[in-house]
């Protein structure tokens, strides 16, 4: 038998490759679909099986390119109108060697949402592991509110009862494997811990120590955010996305090339914020590379042509495949010779504002500036710096109509790379002064000085 979880970072997305027998499954795909074709390669296995737990929103699923790339057949739960594949239904098995998959029908994340059983034959009947997608993962559940506020209380109990009528009794041995671990946007405090069982959840996991009516209840509450490029993934993840054989080659472009079709491009630079505020090209957007697969969605368009800024090749390659996996085709090329080439052959740049936490605290009641902060609401509750306004950093683009464009902005995160990234941001969209914390608020802290917790003054 062959397990494997497959993660692919920064999306926190966990998919599954399974084999026995000469024959493999995979379990919700990337669409960077090379790991599955080597690892079936180097076992001399076939891929038979390919399976959607659900449709999901948060990237885009490897299917159909895995589908056109090993000849495997798509299974899918059969409550929802795919334009590909074959719908399964309670019940449904299928072999591998010795390995034998059930599907589970577990709807409340969305209705069409399945679980896959796990049991080596060749030991016993008794189940192994369950692949449950987005239903539940480790201290968390799935969120239900993607068909709407009145939806909710009906998904939340379609939740509950998934849980407690399908997965749980299946034994308190079981290990669970969820599509995601921690950091991802499907589930509000998933922890860090790649995999857990029945048992454990039941006895750890605090939504599960609510009744039913209560359970129902903080799922209906629930507030999550929602990039706008979900729309996309779910468009994309039901009609299927174009295939693309292989991680296309990138264009380099020369800073002359780039400068003269500037307008054209959506410019986007990977390097870290310090680097950034130092100098960049004017219109451009920071988002360090590590942060790319969670704000690319929030801040670039499907349409015009992405071009990457870097220095010294720094993690382009990761960007190209974090793209990719959300469906950014159009992600034209590369400034060759990374940032250095453009400011050594004399093209203009600009540099941002940025300021130390003890500079801030000296003026923090001056008055004279608006301080903004675009951390996760979650983590403002725990304490803010006195004075500060709050707008979630990915959702600055639909409310920057609340942001004066007649004051200086400085801005704060968690430790600078979000600040940056909106600064930059700001910057594209004419406001003249602009600042960044370098730090922010994991400095302002290490120096002691004093926040706020007020939850009714959020």
């Amino acid at each position: 038998m062959i397990f494997r979880m497959i993660k692919s970072e920064g999306l926190a997305h966990h998919s599954y490759f399974l084999a026995d027998g000469g024959k493999a499954a995979v379990i919700d795909p990337r669409r960077d679909v090379e790991v599955y074709l080597d690892l079936a390669r180097e076992n001399d296995l076939q891929i038979s099986y390919i399976f959607e737990t659900h449709r999901n929103e948060d990237y885009v699923i490897g299917s159909l390119e895995l589908q056109k790339a090993s000849g495997g057949e798509i299974f899918h739960g059969e409550h929802f109108d795919f334009a590909y594949g074959t719908p399964v239904k309670e019940k449904d098995k299928f072999r591998l060697g010795t390995m034998e998959l059930e599907i589970l029908e577990t709807p409340g994340h969305t209705k069409e949402s399945i679980s896959l059983v796990l049991r080596d034959l060749s030991v016993g009947s008794d189940v192994q592991m369950v692949f449950t997608g987005d239903v539940i993962f480790t201290g968390e559940t799935g969120r239900v509110d993607f068909y709407g506020i009145k939806s909710r209380p009906n998904m939340a109990e379609l939740l509950y009862d998934s849980l407690f009528a399908k997965i749980f009794p299946l034994g308190e041995h079981v290990i669970l494997c969820p599509a995601h671990g921690a950091g991802s946007v499907c589930g509000a405090d998933i922890r860090e811990q790649e995999y857990t069982t029945t048992g454990y959840e039941i006895k750890t996991n605090p939504q599960l120590q609510l009744s039913k009516e209560e359970f129902i209840r903080q799922k209906s509450e629930e507030e999550l955010y929602c990039p706008p490029y979900f729309r996309k993934m779910e468009e994309l993840n039901q009609y299927g996305a174009p295939i693309v054989g292989r991680v296309p080659t990138l264009r380099p472009l020369s800073p002359s090339e780039l400068e003269q079709q500037m307008n054209d491009f959506q410019i986007l630079d990977i390097r870290k914020p310090t680097s950034f505020g130092g100098g960049h090209i004017k219109g451009s957007l920071n988002m360090w590379w590590g942060s790319v697969p969670v704000f690319a969605g929030w801040f670039l368009n499907y349409q015009d042509p992405i071009i990457i800024v870097d220095d010294h090749h720094c993690a382009r390659d990761a960007v190209q495949r974090s793209l990719l996996r959300i469906g950014f085709d159009n992600l034209y090329g590369y400034l060759s010779g990374g940032f250095s080439s453009w400011y050594t052959q004399a093209h203009e740049t600009e540099a941002l504002k940025l300021q130390t936490v003890q500079e801030l605290r000296k003026r923090q009641f001056d008055g004279d500036f608006y301080l903004l902060d675009v951390r996760k609401l979650v983590d403002r509750e725990k304490g803010f710096i006195e004075g500060s306004n709050h707008i979630y950093a990915g959702l600055v683009p639909q409310q920057l109509n609340d942001i004066p464009k007649n004051q200086e902005i400085v801005i704060y995160c968690d430790s600078g790379n979000k600040s940056t990234m909106v600064a930059s941001y700001l910057l594209r969209k004419g406001f003249q002064n602009v600042g960044s914390v370098l730090g922010s608020m994991e400095a302002w802290m290490e120096a002691s000085y004093p926040v706020v917790v007020d939850h009714q003054g959020l």
